[in-house]
């Protein structure tokens, strides 16, 4: 068990990495050589110069400016200073409630750090069972936790009333964040500019028709359904194409010699009846109507003529779009059974290595470093710092996994896939890393345990190990979330492969552009981790409350460095509008549930009298506040309000009455493989069937 000074060592060395990685940082985004990496968001709106055209010789590439160097963290305040308002026409609501995360962080967690630091830290401290203890391992942090007080003792009842406050207090701050978010998202529905995705449905399950194309049948459906309304479609060669797309990417790719071959396979794709799926983009002359028939079941068998609303274009995962719905299904109970099996046996190496990263494992398998390891500077370093660098270090694949995963499930736009891999990864982080972390043991003896106890006992088992395993979860906060976050910021990788790209492939301007990496904002894999912190939180708020201010400082620094990444750097792949959240609010009350469930079995190893009974409310309460707040506002992030659409159409009217919206979605839903193709044309009615009330079709029944 690390003791206080290998905490502080590890903090120390953690701290420095984190200070010299910002040093580093605000050097390098001073060069004039560099500023295309660190401000790609401003060149490709146009909006920034490269101060390298206006230097001379040396100046071109270094900054001379002594003064510059003076003020090297005025990036700080100037990623504070925007707006919220402003950030979100700069930057979309989504990164916009993403960093709201982190500042709920703050909110949550540090009143909590104040009253368990006035309130709990002294009763625990005045305790003073461990110091009665003979031959018992012990250290300052350990006597700041509730494992100094005595077993029976009046004082645990302080914990029990503090963790109805610290739930209270929880249950306010989310129920108020998750208010002014869906506020947020509502208004931005309504201000928001004309989309195609506001006029559009994604249409599935398409079933075929022995006397019509598909196209024509689609066409016929919704003209025979939505007479008034139906506008247009996409589908076919207008962009739900097969496999056939990847010989025309791998065409797209080559020099110009290949030209004739691309145009030709393109042919072949437009001419193919097969590469048409049954799938399409229905629009509408109106939301109203987009919005009724995206909420409306069309057929008596609910696996056929699936409308849901349209993801917007950039958010469209062509790939998955034309999966049949008992495919669907057989594909999401494989990949269940599949997350079980990985998240069960990645505990192997886990543990095999943590086992390692010790000062008894090291020992056992390398008994001739002994005298080397026993040194107090080394045996620091191993205890403070080692066990979070192997864990973050097998953890760097698994996002990628998760994410293969989530596609094989046929998710059909880019938004679903990041907040499904990012549900995966939560449920990984909770087993592998926090549980995982906490109880003793290989994952068979973990699952040993677990079988032969009663469900009521697993509580107690985990409850029992949480006081010390603090010091481990304080190393791993400052690895993987210090650190983490300060080597976010210096982009070290997007720089080299920058200047690489400079010195052997840029040729022109354009190809200047396209080596810039913006990146952007990588819910799938950040979102868990923030819930992890969240959780550590939570828990250790009523047992080892010193853990508390290296989460608040994780939840601070990362406020600020993802709030100037969003304004300088990066560049969102899509929009969907903040419909993240109440995933977010979901995994939260689960941090909060297994907190309180923990803190029951811990209590009942210390033989407190009706201790459970006092806090089975909790688990309760938490609860009924998640019905409530999904009843209460998950409806504005999964529908949209027919009085709003007819808001929008109304006004749309009266201030454009001449507006061409068959034109404006003419393309809109084109596959990227035929975009600005002159050749290509989407299937267009003539202006007489548009009010003809009669539906032409080739349909012999």
């Amino acid at each position: 068990m690390a003791n206080l000074r290998e905490i502080s060592v590890s903090a120390a060395l953690n701290l420095l990495s984190a200070f010299a990685f910002l040093v580093a940082f605000a050097i390098l985004r001073l060069q004039p050589i560099n500023d295309r990496v660190y401000f790609p968001k401003w060149y490709r709106r146009g909006i920034r110069n490269s101060p390298r055209r206006s230097g001379v010789c040396v100046t071109r590439f270094v900054n001379l400016d002594w003064r510059t160097y003076i003020k090297f963290l005025n990036w700080m305040p100037a990623a504070l200073r925007m707006p919220e308002l402003e950030l979100i026409d700069h930057a979309g609501l989504d990164s916009v409630v993403y960093i709201r995360i982190y500042l709920l962080g703050l909110k949550v967690i540090g009143p909590l750090a104040v009253l368990a630091f006035l309130v709990l830290v002294p009763v625990n401290w005045t305790g003073e069972t461990l110091e009665g203890v003979k031959n018992l391992a012990y250290n300052d942090i350990d006597k700041l936790s509730i494992s100094n007080v005595p077993d029976g003792s009046k004082r645990f009842w302080v914990h029990i009333v503090m963790s109805y406050v610290f739930a209270l207090w929880t249950f306010y701050v989310l129920y108020v964040e998750y208010k002014e978010v869906a506020a947020m998202r509502l208004r931005y529905l309504a201000s928001e500019n004309r989309r195609p995705d506001q006029f559009t449905v994604l249409v599935r399950n398409v079933p075929p028709d022995p006397d019509e194309t598909v196209s024509e049948h689609i066409e016929h459906f919704f003209r025979v359904n939505h007479p008034d309304s139906y506008l247009t479609h996409q589908t076919g060669f207008g962009g739900v194409v097969g496999t056939k797309v990847d010989a025309i990417d791998y065409y797209s790719s080559e020099i110009q010699k290949l030209s004739e071959a691309e145009a030709l396979e393109r042919e072949k794709v437009l001419s193919d009846p097969k590469a048409i799926v049954l799938a399409a983009f229905v629009s509408f002359k109106s939301r109203w109507a987009a919005a009724v028939c995206a909420q409306t079941q069309f057929s008596h068998n609910p696996t056929i003529w699936l409308t849901e609303w349209a993801p917007e274009p950039r958010d469209v995962y062509w790939r998955n779009l034309a999966i049949p719905y008992f495919d669907l299904t057989i594909r999401r109970l494989l990949m269940a059974i599949a997350l079980f099996f990985l998240i069960f046996f990645f505990m192997i190496p886990i543990a095999f290595v943590q086992s390692l990263a010790n000062i008894e494992g090291i020992e056992k398998v390398f008994p001739f470093l002994t005298p080397l390891i026993e040194t107090k500077s080394v045996r620091s370093f191993i205890q403070g710092f080692l066990p979070g660098i192997v864990l973050k270090i097998f953890l760097i694949l698994l996002p990628t996994i998760l994410m293969m995963m989530s596609k094989v499930e046929g998710f059909s736009s880019r938004s679903s896939l990041d907040r499904r891999s990012a549900g995966k990864y939560h449920l990984f982080l909770l087993v592998n890393v926090f549980l995982g972390s906490i109880i003793t043991g290989t994952a068979f003896q973990q699952l040993k345990t677990f079988l032969h106890q009663p469900p009521t006992e697993i509580p107690k088992t985990v409850g029992e190990s949480i006081p010390m395993k603090a010091t481990f979860f304080i190393t791993y906060i400052m690895v993987d979330g210090w650190a983490g976050i300060a080597a976010e910021i210096l982009r070290l990788v997007p720089l080299v492969i920058f200047h690489l790209k400079n010195m052997f492939l840029v040729k022109t301007e354009q190809d200047r552009e396209e080596a810039m990496d913006p990146g952007c904002l990588n819910f799938a894999t950040y979102e868990p981790k923030i819930q992890l912190y969240f959780l550590l939180g939570l828990v250790y708020s009523a047992v080892t409350p010193v853990l508390l201010p290296f989460v608040i400082i994780f939840f601070a620094f990362s406020y600020v460095v993802f709030r100037h990444q969003v304004i300088n750097v990066y560049d969102q792949r899509y929009e969907s509008g903040g419909s993240f959240w109440p995933d977010v609010h979901r995994r939260l009350l689960i941090g909060l549930l297994i907190s309180q469930l923990l803190l029951m079995g811990l209590l009942s190893t210390k033989n407190i009298e009706k201790s459970t009974i006092a806090l089975l409310p909790l688990p309760v309460l938490t609860i009924w506040f998640h019905v409530y707040c999904k009843g209460r506002f998950q409806s504005a992030f999964v529908r949209f309000s027919l009085q709003d659409a007819m808001t929008k159409d109304t006004l749309e009217r009266a201030t454009e009455p001449n507006l061409n919206l068959r034109a404006y979605l003419k393309d809109a839903y084109v596959h990227p493989v035929f975009k600005g193709r002159s050749h290509f044309e989407s299937p267009l009615l003539v202006p007489d069937e548009e009010n003809n009330t009669l539906v032409l079709t080739r349909r012999s029944s």
